[in-house]
């Protein structure tokens, strides 16, 4: 595909594109050299995701952990396999639970559902690994038992979640050892992290979900009067999963079905479609309004109807066919911003990171605590830090994704791949920032799989999200004129504040050049990078 992009296109970084037979590109520096380690001792693309992801959650507990979720899909260099492995919501949880509060808990162990990050790790490693996972590990153990300096982002970061998070049960002893957080900069050490990954790798997962590790985070809860339990962790598995497609600019983008919030891309991608948007200019004011009408569209049914996949009312495909995406293009003015509600299909129908190998093996992958630190709650003695993904559940009884024990929330973490014309792999690619992500994917697909933009150049380029409200947060370095000629339209635009930018999530792309090499890149607004070799 090198031939077709188009590398003299760039917004303001000073990054370019990395080439290479082998890649890695994620959030942390000193994570994706672990996982270019592994290539380099004879390891696969597998191999090196899964070393990445376990250093990510020492140089970057700021946004996921040992104790976080995880989603994956994999190009073995025949077909693309996906694994969903976010965890369940404890047993012993039901609507009543909660009843008494306006929304769900973000903090705490009532934000606490079973992590199933490393199942992932253990998951992937079996099916598709080389290495052993004593020898994945290494890189992460030595991170954090010799110590890694605290880059500029997340020290920032650490520091907002040590004011938020510092009285959660477990939380300052683990992660503000000295009575504050680290300074950018500092040498940090997690050697009770460095053990446990150790025990995690030895014991190929089974110390987490039914051994030592396993009884101490029930202990820890049981503890604080919280409803996850022994039998909860016992009762966890990550599952290989069916992927959701659609056709798009000559090939197809591929996300996992729900409980994630993949689905909103592929929504937004038909609808824009209906549109032939590749007619009109990358960043032109039609081409962001469409887009933007588009995603406003997706959300709404992806508010309405996603769930675990075995609640909801319908299959997840229906709001992909065809006639129903027609229908929801039709309700876009394409003069002017609209207010959409949710549709009625026809019932007929965090941190991330890419790799590539030179055998042509490539994986998309992704794990998050969710809200920054997560819940708060730090397992003493295991630098395991506790995600809360139970505040992604509904309090409406009438809801799909209503709380219930043994259920997935709503997640907002997911991997993307895209394959070409002739079904071979096009791109790994991820974008992370909770509800960013969907809205993150379709921008990336659309300037590089439609535009032919180079992954850098589409990386860098000035983004814009949905939120609440229906206001468009765009970034600062977007037209003023096209901002003005937007807002005469109709949208509620508002600009986003350089020093949050963060907002907009990290993001990185690995695409495969039909040559038989890698073009990757990642966040110029990041600590992020993409290494080849």
């Amino acid at each position: 595909m090198s031939g077709e992009l188009d590398y003299l296109s760039a917004y303001a970084s000073w990054r370019a594109p990395m080439m290479g037979h082998n890649a890695v590109a994620t959030s942390q520096p000193l994570a994706a050299q672990a996982g270019i380690r592994m290539l380099q001792q004879g390891g696969n693309a597998v191999d090196a995701a899964v070393a990445t992801a376990m250093a990510l959650t020492v140089v970057e507990p700021t946004g996921n952990g040992i104790g976080s979720d995880a989603f994956a899909i994999v190009w073995d260099g025949k077909k693309l396999h996906a694994l969903n492995a976010s965890g369940r919501a404890p047993a012993a949880w039901q609507h009543q639970t909660f009843a008494h509060l306006d929304a769900m808990p973000e903090l705490g162990w009532d934000a606490v559902t079973v992590p199933g990050a490393v199942s992932a790790w253990v998951a992937l490693a079996e099916k598709f690994g080389t290495l052993p996972l004593n020898t994945l590990v290494q890189p992460a153990v030595e991170y954090a038992r010799n110590g890694f300096p605290v880059s500029p982002l997340i020290g920032q970061l650490w520091q907002r979640g040590y004011q938020k998070l510092k009285d959660q049960p477990g939380f300052s002893a683990c992660f503000a050892p000295q009575g504050r957080p680290p300074a950018i900069g500092e040498l940090f050490r997690n050697p009770d992290q460095a053990a446990t990954l150790e025990k995690i790798a030895a014991t190929n997962g089974e110390a987490f979900y039914r051994g030592e590790l396993a009884e101490k985070i029930a202990a820890f809860a049981r503890e604080h009067n919280a409803a996850l339990t022994l039998e909860d962790l016992k009762n966890h598995r990550a599952d290989w999963v069916d992927m959701l497609s659609r056709p798009f600019a000559g090939g197809s983008v591929h996300e996992l079905p729900p409980n994630g919030q993949g689905i909103a891309t592929l929504i937004a991608l038909g609808i824009l479609e209906q549109w032939d948007i590749g007619r009109y200019t990358p960043d032109s004011v039609p081409w962001l309004h469409l887009s933007i009408e588009a995603m406003k569209l997706a959300l709404v049914d992806l508010e309405r109807y996603v769930a675990d996949e075995d609640h909801l009312e319908f299959p997840a495909a229906h709001l992909l066919s065809d006639e129903y995406l027609k229908s929801r293009a039709a309700l876009i003015n394409p003069d002017r911003a609209g207010d959409f509600t949710f549709g009625a299909p026809t019932q007929s129908g965090t941190v991330y990171l890419a790799t590539a190998d030179a055998s042509g093996m490539m994986v998309s992958f992704i794990q998050s605590n969710y809200m920054g630190f997560g819940s708060g709650v730090v397992i003493p003695g295991t630098g395991i830090s506790m995600q809360n993904r139970g505040a992604g559940f509904a309090l409406d009884q009438g809801h799909p994704n209503v709380v219930a024990g043994g259920k997935r929330a709503f997640h907002t973490i997911i991997p993307a791949f895209a394959l070409d014309a002739a079904g071979q792999p096009l791109m790994s690619f991820g974008v992370m920032g909770g509800p960013m992500q969907a809205q993150g994917h379709l921008q990336l697909a659309l300037r590089i799989m439609l535009h032919k933009q180079n992954p850098q150049a589409a990386i860098d380029a000035p983004r814009w999200r949905v939120v609440a409200g229906r206001e468009v947060i765009v970034e600062p370095s977007l037209d003023r004129n096209t901002i003005a000629a937007l807002r005469a339209m109709g949208h509620n635009i508002v600009l986003e504040d350089p020093l949050q930018s963060y907002n907009f999530g990290g993001a990185q792309a690995i695409v495969r050049d039909p040559q038989g090499f890698y073009i990757a890149a990642t966040e110029s607004r990041k600590d992020g990078q993409a290494l080849v070799y």
